[in-house]
């Protein structure tokens, strides 16, 4: 399922000026990038789980980013919890980009690449939820694979 209507305008408004003449966007959707430790994770659970007496659960999540993929670059997007498009986060250009062997995640709810650039020493991890998983496997194979 990609973006309604609506956000994708406001998408497509917000990426309009960052465009170069002649560039094309290919792709948009909404995605969870980076990771979250175990370790923050658990202390998050702790705390929240201590401050209120065990009747709240807390999860964290990767931040939510709009990706907008065109014919030359990868456009990362706030992603404000899935409201309104915000600022420019973060610009690859598609020639240094490769991405891993993507798969499902989390019982086949959602789908997973990670980005390689070479120099840099983790991967970015691309998360995308239900409502965007089939977006996954299109963005995926817009890179070449990480050797």
């Amino acid at each position: 399922m990609s973006l309604n209507a609506r956000r994708a305008r406001q998408l497509l408004d917000a990426t309009a000026p960052l465009l170069v003449q002649g560039e094309e966007i290919r792709l948009t959707s909404l995605a969870g990038v980076g990771s979250v430790s175990v370790r923050r994770r658990a202390v998050t659970a702790a705390v929240v789980g201590a401050l209120s007496a065990g009747t709240v659960i807390a999860t964290v999540t990767p931040r939510p980013m709009y990706v907008v993929l065109t014919d030359r670059r990868v456009l990362f997007l706030d992603g404000n919890r899935g409201g309104r498009p915000g600022a420019l986060v973060l610009d690859l250009p598609l020639r240094y980009v490769t991405a891993t062997g993507s798969k499902k995640a989390f019982l086949g709810l959602q789908y997973v690449t990670h980005l390689t650039v070479p120099g840099q020493e983790k991967a970015l991890k691309i998360t995308f939820p239900v409502q965007h998983r089939s977006d996954g496997p299109h963005f995926a194979a817009a890179f070449p694979a990480t050797a």
